[in-house]
């Protein structure tokens, strides 16, 4: 009856581990060759996917994320890789609006405000790579995120038929972005479930032209 128990606590232990570096090397496999941190070794796509974060951290102070995917999209929309920028993120109540957030950020960094678009649905990576295709009409696309984020996104993208490459934005440090990583260990398990199981996206809706 011990060992019976022991064999059983080793496999709860065991089994989430290696589903979780199976999940995390499948990921890295998907976006090999597909992230990129120059804007002279991208190409061009029509439309630019930033993926949402929160403006400010509960301290008030700004987050880096935020900042620097701010920075990335600028970056690349000056240079010409991109005609528009989409920006998804969570906006589950009227005091909590990522998207727009980012749109105004946007604005004053000089993007004219007729080119960019806003999905206020993308509560999580996934919905914000499903609706790109199904509401927005991308089938090529360049995610604007931190690498780490770019990978999974990239990964869900090439599962429901997006061409998909990634810019990377600045990272930050490893002590300011540590809880950050290890959640991501945990995000890239569920990606991988996810799409073997068919999660879809928690809305749709009409669909919208980027032009």
């Amino acid at each position: 009856m011990k060992k019976k128990i022991k064999i059983i606590i080793i496999s709860a232990i065991v089994c989430p581990v290696i589903l979780m570096l199976v999940s995390n090397y499948c990921i890295e496999k998907s976006a090999r060759h597909k992230t990129f941190t120059e804007v002279s070794n991208i190409q061009n796509n029509k439309v630019g996917l930033v993926l949402g974060t929160t403006k400010r951290l509960q301290n008030g102070n700004i987050n880096l994320y935020f900042k620097y995917r701010i920075e990335a999209t600028v970056q690349l929309y000056n240079s010409g890789k991109i005609e528009f920028v989409l920006v998804s993120g969570d906006n589950g109540n009227k005091n909590y609006d990522e998207p727009t957030d980012f749109k105004n950020e946007l604005i004053k960094r000089g993007i004219p405000e007729n080119k960019i678009f806003l999905d206020y649905a993308g509560f999580r990576t996934l919905d914000s790579v499903v609706r790109a295709k199904v509401i927005f009409g991308q089938e090529s696309i360049t995610f604007i995120s931190q690498k780490f984020h770019n990978e999974r996104a990239i990964f869900l993208a090439e599962k429901n038929g997006i061409k998909a490459i990634g810019f990377n934005a600045r990272d930050v440090s490893a002590k300011a972005g540590f809880k950050t990583r290890i959640r991501e260990y945990f995000a890239r398990t569920k990606a991988v479930i996810d799409v073997i199981i068919g999660v879809n996206p928690k809305f749709l809706g009409e669909t919208i032209d980027i032009k």
